[in-house]
């Protein structure tokens, strides 16, 4: 079951894709894909209505974003019910993931949007600080291409396009074909609360679609999504000398400490490797535990797994994959562990003669050689390896590609830090996972092949902006002792300076 297809050119000679629901194969909709040049468009109409939503106050601005959480509130059934046909996720998790975290970054941004978007004076050092003041203006770049994923549609494209409005830009959004619908709906939120039309649009259609945007007149791109396309956006971004933000892929290891709380650990092992159907880029995807405590901790995760429910309908734990071209890399990885020699003790098939449903799977003797250790699952599988230390859990967990997050389960929390501080990892979580990308005054990017850049924490709305420093002249002179023409003065002067200024230590340190 494809859940994304061909469909007949609409009227106007246009590609049309038809959307799968991924629970039953049932139609969901299409899509009209956007041309090339119907993206130059897009560009150059948010290029001309970019100035007069940079001219608003930034509070004026983050009223309009504020506004937004009441009308998404209100519109919130709507929303889910639009996440649920496209991606099938339960309930409970469209709620808490997509909804619930987006009126939290949408309250959040706007409340620090006037401080963090203000000028800031800045103190001057040494012999400068006599004649000059600096200010530091946050200038909005301009139009801002945003390019947004399958498995959290809604709140990956929300959290970007709010900080990039904030900040004074225009956007153009690119959500993903396989759930252009779920995020569409943070476009409509958006209008709605009051954003101009021209100031947020939203354009559909594949990898071409996004290809255009990425090549088009935009000032940024803040992309989400794989590493193989996230190498091609920093190319070309790179080929056009403009900025990107990438939050690409992630393998990250949990590490069970000897002293760790194992019903905690084994609760947590299930649910953070298989909450959205592990189709989160956060997602534990191998699990390092101490051979002192292994047997304990895989007979726990065994009988958790084993007791949850997947399929259609309400009520399920879980529900599908979401895109067909998932289900076969997660079956390609489990078959390869088997061969190699691991075990699955819980799960391990998949149903797709309806729906795409993979049953949740534990799987055990894992070793670096599998691709279920080296490549990026995203699947709902928890594979767990005994390590003889914490020392071995620290190196296996480094032995990766990937460096996107990482979470230690310990009691003993000043361990929890050293630990983290080992990982080569842009974050780490003690006794959690994931929950990371939901704490905005954290700093959010991965290393290595996980990404670039950063966004979240104390200076993400700045980086939708261009810091100009401003230099202004305290007396305003006449002219500058090292003007032309030179003159022994000047010589003399530039001599005193050295010798008084920075011919003593004590001289140095008032400079400094």
């Amino acid at each position: 079951m494809a859940i994304v297809q061909s469909l007949p050119p609409a009227s106007d000679g246009r590609r049309r894709l038809g959307l799968s629901s991924p629970v039953d194969g049932g139609a969901v909709g299409d899509i009209v894909v956007s041309t090339p040049e119907q993206v130059g468009q897009a560009v150059a109409r948010a290029r001309l209505a970019q100035p007069a939503w940079a001219a608003r106050p930034v509070r004026e601005r983050a009223a309009i974003i504020r506004a937004a959480v009441e009308v998404l509130i209100a519109r919130q059934d709507e929303v889910v019910d639009t996440l649920r046909a496209e991606s099938g996720k339960p309930r409970i998790e469209a709620m808490t993931i997509e909804i619930l975290a987006s009126c939290d970054f949408l309250n959040y941004w706007s409340r620090r949007a006037k401080r963090d978007l203000a000028d800031r004076r800045e103190r001057l050092h040494g012999y400068i600080r006599p004649f000059k003041k600096l200010t530091v203006h946050y200038r909005p770049l301009g139009v801002v291409g945003v390019i947004t994923p399958w498995n959290a549609p809604f709140v990956l494209s929300m959290n970007p396009v709010a900080q990039a409005l904030l900040a004074g830009n225009a956007v153009v959004l690119k959500p993903s074909e396989v759930t252009p619908h779920s995020g569409g709906w943070v476009v409509r939120i958006l209008h709605e609360a009051g954003v101009p039309a021209d100031v947020l649009q939203v354009i559909h259609g594949d990898g071409e679609t996004g290809a255009a945007l990425v090549d088009a007149e935009v000032d940024k791109i803040a992309f989400t999504g794989s590493v193989a396309t996230g190498q091609k956006v920093a190319q070309a971004c790179a080929g056009r000398l403009i900025e990107c933000t990438l939050e690409l892929g992630g393998k990250d290891a949990m590490i069970v400490c000897d002293d760790a709380d194992i019903e905690r650990a084994a609760e947590g092992a299930v649910y953070l490797s298989m909450f959205n159907a592990g189709q989160v880029c956060l997602s534990v995807e191998r699990i390092y535990v101490v051979d002192s405590v292994a047997d304990e901790f895989i007979r726990l995760v065994e009988q958790k797994a084993r007791s949850l429910t997947y399929g259609a309908g309400d009520g399920k734990d879980m529900g599908p994959m979401c895109w067909d071209r998932q289900v076969a890399i997660v079956a390609r990885h489990l078959e390869d562990a088997k061969r190699r020699g691991a075990v699955l003790l819980v799960g391990g098939e998949a149903d797709t003669a309806d729906g795409l449903f993979v049953a949740p799977t534990v799987a055990v003797g894992v070793t670096h050689d599998m691709e279920l250790m080296r490549e990026e699952t995203f699947g709902p599988v928890a594979a767990i390896m005994r390590v003889a230390d914490e020392e071995e859990a620290i190196r296996l967990a480094n032995d990766c590609q990937y460096g996107l997050s990482g979470s230690v389960f310990t009691k003993d929390t000043a361990k929890a830090m050293r630990i983290a501080k080992r990982l080569d990892t842009g974050s780490v979580v003690h006794n959690d996972a994931a929950v990371i990308y939901g704490v905005p005054e954290a700093p959010f990017g991965g290393r290595k092949r996980s990404g670039l850049g950063q966004t979240n924490g104390r200076h993400s709305l700045r980086g939708f902006t261009h810091a100009q420093p401003i230099l202004l002249d305290r007396w305003q002179l006449k002219r500058e002792r090292i003007w032309y023409p030179y003159t022994e003065d000047s010589v003399a002067a530039i001599a005193g300076t050295l010798k008084y200024g920075f011919g003593s230590a004590i001289a140095r340190r008032l400079m400094s």
